[in-house]
């Protein structure tokens, strides 16, 4: 650390308080059920807070600990023998840094909460029962009453859309 860099002491009440919903939020992205998001989000403060801990910035913080959970996540997949796509989670780490630079996963979450009221009734319960409810393509397209194509297709448009939408409100924050 060199004497020009300002740091502040964190005690971990607050280093918790003010990242755990960020890293939570970033390790469901990454794949992880609810429990398993919140196991490796305990692990990741525990690994942390082992040694004392200096914040630089918001934002260094935030990327510190993505990194620990990251590391964490993939010693767990390996040590449970499942294949983690690595070239997958390094573009979901880039969307993720471009998507919460400034404000954190809040401003991405109202992003995505008002892109989906933009989607038709049957590509938004579509999602929700692929990502909600964790149904299989077959489920969805019997919920739906349409083939299993036409779900896969009303579901790939409409994250491409989510995308778009999401990726448009991010990029006109920034400018204001």
């Amino acid at each position: 650390m060199d004497a020009g860099s300002k740091t502040t002491q964190l005690d971990a009440a607050q280093l918790v308080e003010k990242h755990q919903s960020g890293l939570w939020r970033y390790m469901r992205v990454l794949g992880c059920d609810t429990h398993e998001a919140s196991d490796l989000t305990q692990e990741t403060f525990l690994t942390v807070l082992q040694k004392p801990f200096r914040q630089y910035n918001d934002a260094a913080t935030a990327g510190y600990l993505r990194r620990v959970a990251y590391n964490l996540f993939i010693t767990t997949k390996r040590r449970a023998g499942k294949v983690v796509a690595v070239e997958n989670l390094d573009q979901i780490n880039r969307d993720w840094e471009r998507w919460t630079r400034h404000e954190g996963a809040d401003d991405l979450l109202e992003a995505l909460r008002a892109c989906l009221k933009g989607l038709g009734e049957k590509p938004r319960r579509a999602l929700q029962l692929r990502f909600g409810e964790k149904l299989t393509r077959v489920e969805i397209a019997e919920s739906l009453q349409m083939s299993e194509h036409g779900a896969k297709n009303v579901m790939q448009r409409a994250k491409k859309k989510l995308r778009s939408c999401i990726e448009r409100k991010l990029s006109s924050e920034e400018v204001k």
